[in-house]
Parts: structure tokens; C-alpha cells; sequence
């Protein structure tokens, strides 16, 4: 469906002939209308909202009701409009979906007038003229080919479920939560708000983003990463900035991965929905799905590797000796078709790049050791990534009762190893695939919470899939499985880093990035056109350094401000003096300091500073003017 509201000092319109031959006559009285102080809707219906004409009808009546709250007018027209849409509804389903909305709209206690449907008219109008007078919106139904929501039972079970809330401090002691008013009760936050701001946001379950995160203005101004207009909300597109940041964190991870002893498979992104193992999955998955129809059958797309290594873990002839045995993919891309006013920036997609590793275990005694030996693999990662562990993550954990019973004893452990108060959700049953889930979440200056590193105990899984091994004995048993994320979506590492930036520019201290991600690690800023060709020369007497040269014909002092605006960590300037002593001038963004070295001394240093991370070579041209600005 497609609208056009319209803010009016009054809408007059009259009928003139039947567009449509099966349309019922309409009587005299109501062949003029004239409606004053409105908010007019022009209608069209759509072809896609036959499947679901009543979901399209809910959907567009919330639509309407919000925009009509914000111009403080309950009184709206209902204009059937043919010519906003390429691709309309027949006009049964048609006219069925404006008398919903119409019934949908009087039950809200909206004032409603409704023209007649299928008639040419003509109309007279007076539009306000103010900033929301005249819009447009697009409303599609979360719907399926049957005609009913693509809502998993873990959906809605989680729109329906009751927890317990709890604060387990490192000494084992436990603080049961309440929420009342919007404050949160039962432990004393002194030195911890952080954790107090991030058991508000869990404990009320508001993901809406009410508004912009520091992150995004940070994000386009250093030309990283940009919304795509010409695709669905939360899919992105990378600049080659953004592209190297992204590529260095996604080689990143995937070594630590292999370092821990993973092995790396690559599945499909589309999936069969009538799979037998995949469709009980779908059902115990809190996600949303992208819904494909395929010339074959319809399909969705991937919103973790979950299943497609779990496919292939069916297929393995697996022994108790190789236990615990683990596969791992990085995705590109997962889907999750995240619900409006949920997406975004970089903290919540609906495409993102998701490390999965999946790691088969006997049992739970050796699912809560494997369990800390990745956490230690993910703790290491994060805070070589640039993030401060335990500094800048509060933990949330999730376990059913019977788990919390039973293990007591290693949650109370786990808090103790993380070294600071942590959230602890507990279920009556279990609702979902696992029994214990814990995620490291980042606290933002909008007081939102995103998940980074996360691991699961997952109780069902391998006997969904048939996955089995063979024990001591050489009976074929069903393994538990672990689901690891050591960093999160990648995108969330971004995320982080630039929020964390955003807050400490707000603190009054220098942004940065850390030196391996930083798409330019020095700057080299010649004084004079004539020393240009000197400039050039050291580029090549900096290998595995990202360096580059501003040799535009601006003045020293702007050349400096645009490096400082790129949070350049190295800004190398080159004059007469430098050129006669083969030392640098160089300004370090770290300690703003200005110090004097050879130029060997400064490529050690960075590589130095850099060994045993990722490198990648410069994402853009050496020389500035060679490139092109990709946010005029």
C-alpha cells in the first residue's frame, strides 16, 4: 500500500462517473463531500496486499494513527488514489482492504470519512503548507504467501515472556530486580549506572530507536559507511574506508578462530522453508524472517551459519575423541528482517556479517569448559579489537530455572571471572533452543543496548538435525552444541568502537581509532609545492604502513585540520629543515605530542604497534588529489 497524507484547511471533491462498471451507485446525498481540518490519506492498494489485507489494514491504520497524533487531528479522509502505484490490487481486495482500515480507524476513535471507491472525482484542495503537511509512506504487512505474519512460536514467546530478573555480583550474592515507573529496583547501582542503564533498556524490551546514534554522523563524516536509498532499511553500503575497517576486523577474527581450532565451511544464504529440521528450527528461532519465492519453492535467507553447519555436521562420522569438535563461517551476509524503528546506523541491521562457530560437546560438564575457553578466545579479541574488557561491556546471562539449579555454582564462577556485577535473566521453562545464553553488550549514548560476543548451551539442535556421535561404548548419542559470536556482528565491533570515540570527544579527549584499523596510519604533509617531490619519496621508505600524501594546494595549517578531522595518527610534516636533516616533524594524535624522528624509527614504531594484527594496504589512492569525496 502506498499513501499520500495531506494536511488540509478542507478537501471538497465530487463524483462524476463510475471508473469501475461493478461498483454500486452512489446516492445523490453523497455524491459531494467537503471535509474541513483533516488529515487526508490518498490510497492506493497494491498487489502485494492481497495476500494479508487485514495485517496491510492493521498496519496502515498504526501508520495513520501515528501521523495523525503528530498533527493532533482525529478527524481523517479515506481517498481511494490509483495513481500512486504501478502494480494495484483488483478491486475487490481492494475495496475490502479501505473498508478494514476504515473499521480499524473508527475502533481507534478516529473521526473517519470515506469517499466512494471505484468513481472518477473531481477535488478542490487546501493543503497547510507546514513541514508535516504533506507525506508519503509505503506500508507493507509482515506477511507470507499464505496470508498470515511470518512470526516464529520463539517470536511470540518472547513477546509474551515473563522473566525474573536478577543482579549476580562476583561474590556469588543475588539481587532480585523490579521495574516501577521505569526505575529499576532491588540492587544498588552506585558505581555501576552503566549496568543500571542497561537493565532499564533489557528489562522494558523498547529496542526502538528514538534517536540517532553519536556513531552515525561519525560514520558518514569519516566516509566509512552510508545508508543505500536503493535498497531495504539496515542494508548498507561501504566506502573504501569503511570497506578496509571492515575486511581488516572480518581477517581478524577468522584468524583468532583458527588459532582456537576451529575448522571454516561456507554455506548457502537461502534455505528451503519446508525443510523438515529447518522448518522445526524456524520455530525456536527469535528472528524474523526475508521470505523468497523461488521459480521451485519458497525459501528464506539465513539469518545465522546455525543451520547450514548443522547440516553438515549430520553428515560427519563423528567419535567422543574428537569432542569438542567445532565448525565456523563468516557470514556475508545474515538476514533478519528487523521490525521498524529498530534499525539503526551500524547497531542493528537487517543485513549484517555475523561470525558463527558452532562447537559439539558430550555433555554439559564439557559444555561449561568449552564455554570458558572461548570466552577467554572472545575476551582477547575484543580488547585487541580496541574495546576495554570488562570496562566497556555489561554482561547479560539467560538460563531456565532448572539450568540456574543445577549450575548454580558455574554462573556464580562466570561472574567472578568477568570481575563486575552482571544481569541475569532467568525463565520458568525454557522458551527457546537453549538453556544458558550470556551476551557482552554495549551500553550507547542513547542508553541502548547492542550484543556483541555471545555463546549458547543449545539442548535440541542435534537431535533436530539427527547430528550424532559415538561414545566410549560406540552408542550414537546426540552431542550439545555451543554457538559462539566471539565478536558479534562485525558491523557491532564498528559500532562500538565509534560510539566509544563519540563519548570520549564528548569527555573532552581525542577520537581515534586503534592503529591497525586506521584506514591512513601516517600523513605525510609536504610545507611547499617544492618539497612535494621529497614528500613522495618516503612513501616508498614506509612498507606495511598505510601512508599517504596531502599534495593538494592548500595551506599547512588547513592540510593539518583535514588529517585531524580524518583522526590521522600520524601526521608527518616535511619542510626545508626536515629534508636537511632526514629526521620528521611528526605530530602523534595519541599524545599530541610533536616529536622529531628518522623515518626507519617511525615504521617500526607502527609495526611494532601493529605486529601480529591484520594488515591491509590503503583502500584509496596514496596521493589526495586522486580522490574522489563520496559525501559532498
Amino acid at each position: 500500500m502506498r499513501v499520500l497524507f495531506l494536511h488540509v484547511d478542507y478537501l471538497e471533491y465530487e463524483v462524476k462517473e463510475k471508473a469501475l462498471k461493478g461498483v454500486p451507485d452512489v446516492p445523490s446525498s453523497k455524491r459531494h463531500g467537503r471535509i474541513e481540518e483533516a488529515l487526508v490519506c490518498f490510497i492506493s492498494a497494491e498487489k502485494r496486499d492481497e495476500a494479508n489485507p487485514a495485517s496491510t489494514a492493521r498496519a496502515a491504520a498504526a501508520t495513520v494513527a501515528d501521523v495523525a497524533g503528530q498533527l493532533h487531528t482525529k478527524r481523517t479522509v479515506l481517498y481511494p488514489y490509483a495513481h500512486l502505484s504501478s502494480s494495484l490490487a483488483a478491486p475487490g481486495p481492494a475495496q475490502e482492504l479501505m473498508a478494514s482500515l476504515e473499521k480499524e480507524l473508527v475502533a481507534r476513535g478516529f473521526d473517519v470519512h470515506a469517499s466512494p471507491f471505484g468513481y472518477y472525482k473531481s477535488f478542490r484542495v487546501a493543503v497547510k503548507g507546514h513541514p508535516l503537511s504533506e507525506l508519503s509512506r509505503e506500508i507493507v504487512a509482515e506477511a507470507t504467501a499464505e496470508g498470515r505474519e511470518e512470526l516464529s512460536t520463539a517470536v511470540k514467546a518472547e513477546a509474551k515472556l515473563v522473566s525474573h530478573w536478577h543482579i549476580l555480583e562476583p561474590n556469588g550474592a543475588v539481587h532480585h530486580l523490579s521495574i516501577q515507573d521505569g526505575r529499576v529496583s532491588g540492587f544498588h547501582f552506585e558505581g555501576h549506572d552503566r549496568l543500571r542503564r542497561f537493565a532499564t533498556y533489557e528489562m522494558a524490551k523498547s529496542r526502538a530507536a528514538k534517536e540517532e546514534p553519536p556513531h552515525v554522523r561519525l560514520m558518514r563524516e569519516l566516509e566509512l559507511v552510508d545508508y543505500e536509498p536503493g535498497s531495504d532499511p539496515g542494508n548498507l553500503r561501504y566506502y573504501p574506508k569503511g570497506r578496509l575497517i571492515k575486511g581488516l576486523l572480518e581477517d581478524f577474527v577468522t584468524e583468532r578462530l583458527r588459532e582456537y581450532g576451529t575448522m571454516e565451511v561456507e554455506c548457502p544464504v537461502m534455505y528451503d522453508f519446508e525443510h523438515p529440521a529447518l522448518k522445526s528450527y524456524l520455530d525456536r528461532f527469535p528472528a524474523r524472517q526475508y521470505v523468497v519465492q523461488t521459480p521451485n519453492k519458497r525459501a528464506f535467507l539465513r539469518f545465522s551459519a546455525c543451520f547450514g553447519q548443522f547440516l553438515i555436521m549430520k553428515d560427519m562420522v563423528i567419535s567422543y575423541k574428537q569432542l569438542p569438535l567445532s565448525l565456523y563461517e563468516m557470514t556475508r551476509y545474515s538476514f533478519r528482517a528487523e521490525q521498524r524503528g529498530e534499525v539503526a546506523g551500524l547497531r542493528r541491521l537487517r543485513a549484517f556479517t555475523m561470525p558463527d562457530c558452532h562447537a559439539l560437546v558430550s555433555d554439559v560438564g564439557m559444555a561449561k569448559e568449552e564455554l570458558m575457553v572461548r570466552f577467554e578466545v572472545a575476551w582477547n579479541l575484543l580488547q585487541d579489537c580496541g574495546l576495554s574488557i570488562p570496562d566497556d561491556f555489561e554482561v547479560g546471562v539467560r538460563v531456565t530455572k532448572a539450568f540456574w539449579d543445577a549450575n548454580k555454582d558455574f554462573v556464580a564462577a562466570y561472574a567472578k571471572r568477568w570481575g563486575k556485577p552482571i544481569l541475569v535473566e532467568m525463565w520458568s521453562e525454557q522458551f527457546f533452543y537453549f538453556v544458558m545464553k550470556y551476551e557482552w553488550n554495549f551500553v550507547d549514548a542513547n542508553d541502548k543496548a547492542a550484543a556483541l560476543t555471545t555463546d549458547q548451551i543449545d539442548t535440541e539442535n542435534a537431535e533436530r538435525f539427527g547430528i550424532t556421535f559415538a561414545d566410549e561404548a560406540g552408542v550414537k548419542r546426540h552431542p550439545l552444541i555451543l554457538h559462539l559470536s566471539p565478536s558479534g556482528a562485525v558491523e557491532r565491533v564498528l559500532y562500538a568502537l565509534l560510539e566509544k570515540a563519540a563519548a570520549a570527544t564528548k569527555a573532552g579527549q581525542t577520537p581515534m581509532l586503534p592503529m591497525w584499523l586506521a584506514p591512513t596510519q601516517v600523513r605525510i604533509v609536504p610545507v611547499r609545492g617544492d618539497q612535494l617531490a621529497y614528500a613522495r619519496s618516503l612513501l616508498d621508505r614506509l612498507p606495511d604502513v598505510r601512508a599517504d600524501l596531502d599534495d593538494s594546494d592548500d595551506t599547512l595549517a588547513k592540510k593539518i585540520r583535514t588529517a585531524e578531522k580524518e583522526w590521522i595518527p600520524y601526521i608527518v610534516v616535511v619542510g626545508k629543515k626536515e629534508i636537511e636533516s632526514g629526521n620528521l616533524n611528526v605530530r602523534v594524535r595519541e599524545t599530541k605530542e610533536q616529536t622529531e624522528m628518522s623515518v626507519d624509527a617511525l615504521q617500526k614504531q607502527i609495526v611494532a604497534k601493529t605486529k601480529g594484527l591484520p594488515f591491509r594496504p590503503l583502500a584509496e589512492p596514496a596521493l589526495l588529489s586522486a580522490r574522489p569525496i563520496f559525501r559532498g
